[in-house]
């Protein structure tokens, strides 16, 4: 197994989200811009407002959130996306070596109402206003609407350099009883891009 596969495959623990994951309160996912980072700590300005200390786990690791080609969904891809009803928000095709990761379709917090849909693409109709997808997953299946323009990114293997302040992104950070925030893993969004997801 080579590094970068093992850096994807290490990422699950802090990064996608099982459905059991989703609903454990000891889960919070931070949306923003780094303000601040000492390889120990990352200060986080949050799309909400506040800012968000974070412990940075002595292994931490950084991912990259980068656009990819809309064609890259295609069946028997695994991809993780938010929607809000039938319409995908945003669509994350992940690596093979993270295939699996967080199955199952639950709530999201991209959006109020918002659900996460991570799953094999099955089929691909294409139509005049973007494509229906028809996911399959352990326990169900989802049929998610994309439309011309929706954000479609994948995941590549980041260095610790590319989490500086400015870089924008998203993270799984885990909360303990005293409110501390602690981080195994930091996606940050390619060129600027804050991660869709």
């Amino acid at each position: 197994m080579n590094i970068f596969r093992l850096t994807l495959v290490a990422a699950l623990g802090a990064l996608l989200f099982a459905s059991t994951a989703a609903a454990q309160t000891t889960l919070q996912l931070i949306r923003g811009t780094i303000t601040a980072i000492d390889g120990k700590t990352a200060t986080i300005a949050t799309r909400e407002g506040p800012s968000a200390t974070v412990k940075l786990a002595a292994n931490w690791s950084v991912g990259i959130v980068e656009p990819i080609a809309v064609s890259a969904i295609k069946p028997g891809a695994f991809v993780g996306i938010a929607s809000l009803k039938d319409e995908a928000l945003e669509v994350l095709v992940f690596p093979e070596a993270m295939r699996g990761a967080g199955e199952g379709h639950y709530p999201w917090n991209l959006k109020p109402e918002s659900m996460m849909t991570n799953a094999t693409v099955a089929t691909v109709a294409a139509g005049g206003d973007g494509e229906t997808l028809k996911l399959d997953y352990k326990g169900g299946t989802q049929t998610l609407h994309v439309r011309p323009g929706t954000p479609v990114v994948t995941f590549s293997a980041g260095q610790r350099s590319d989490a500086k302040p400015g870089a924008k992104v998203f993270v799984g950070a885990r909360k303990a009883a005293d409110g501390t925030l602690t981080a195994t893993r930091l996606n940050v969004g390619k060129d600027g891009m804050m991660p869709p997801m």
